[in-house]
């Protein structure tokens, strides 16, 4: 029998006891998932006429096109805004001007504190409700401060994760902060960001799914509008949700193989947090502290 450092053996009793419980719980999930699918079959939820809008070419072509690719369009665009958004203000928190780096700060805070639907809704009455693709807009742009101002912290948290000695050898040579950043600290801070960056992509993917509150395209207002035609609001729930959970395993596995790719299968993470604690990178001979 293998021993832990940080607990006990279990003894013969309490083995068969967490035996028990393991049966009883799995009992308990398996009864509740019968009791729903034997409440979705009385409800009629399995009938033909509800899932055959699903089969038809016609509508999975309205649902992959306008519904799928749109998402995937919203979501691409605000990320890839969001990277450039999270590098700018990422870089500025770390700046050794307090001109630049408190107004970063101010930024990246405040708008890591809105929630994103409040956002979505403000950015499209500011656009104005009636203006064409504003509410297309809306969603890309509350994505983009939102996940841009999480990334900025990613990119901090990234840079103070590399050795304080791979700055100061590069001060030690004679380059310039901006040399260090950009040739010595950012490439090496970016392969371990990757996988927070891919991950952020998911969150952004699904936060485009509370556009349907400002009547933004995608596959939530494409699955209501088929869910009001044809009164099958859970079929349809369960299309989409497929469809997402789909997409987010395609980007967990992109995600998984680009971190084996990169850093060789070892295990590196950005501790946001504790950066967000108030780490501070020494950027040497430019003879200041970033925050």
């Amino acid at each position: 029998m293998s021993t832990s450092v940080l607990f006990d053996a279990p003894g013969p009793k309490t083995v068969a006891r967490h035996r028990i419980y393991t049966v009883v719980a799995g009992a308990a999930v398996l009864g509740f998932l019968l009791w729903a699918l034997w409440r979705l079959y009385v409800e009629g939820q399995f009938t033909y006429d509800k899932w055959e809008v699903f089969l038809t070419p016609r509508y999975l072509e309205v649902i992959l096109v306008d519904g799928l690719l749109q998402t995937l369009q919203m979501a691409g665009t605000a990320i890839v805004a969001a990277v450039l958004f999270g590098f700018l203000f990422g870089v500025g928190k770390m700046s050794d001007h307090a001109w630049v780096r408190w107004p970063s700060w101010a930024v990246v805070e405040f708008f890591r504190a809105i929630p994103v639907l409040l956002l979505m809704v403000f950015v499209w009455f500011l656009i104005g409700i009636n203006t064409s693709g504003a509410s297309y807009w809306g969603v890309v742009i509350a994505l983009m401060l939102y996940n841009g101002s999480v990334l900025a912290e990613v990119f901090r948290a990234g840079v103070n994760s590399i050795p304080k000695g791979q700055g100061e050898a590069a001060y030690a040579v004679g380059m310039r902060k901006t040399q260090v950043m950009n040739l010595v600290l950012m490439p090496q801070a970016v392969k371990v960001m990757l996988p927070a960056i891919i991950s952020q992509c998911v969150v952004a993917l699904k936060d485009t799914a509370l556009g349907q509150y400002i009547l933004a395209p995608g596959l939530t207002k494409v699955s209501n509008q088929i869910f009001l035609e044809f009164d099958n609001r859970i079929p349809t729930i369960f299309v989409v949700a497929s469809l997402y959970i789909v997409v987010n395993l395609i980007l967990t596995a992109f995600a998984t193989w680009l971190q084996k790719r990169l850093l060789g299968g070892k295990k590196k993470g950005v501790d946001i947090e504790a950066a967000a604690g108030g780490g501070r990178y020494d950027m040497g001979g430019g003879g200041g502290a970033a925050v």
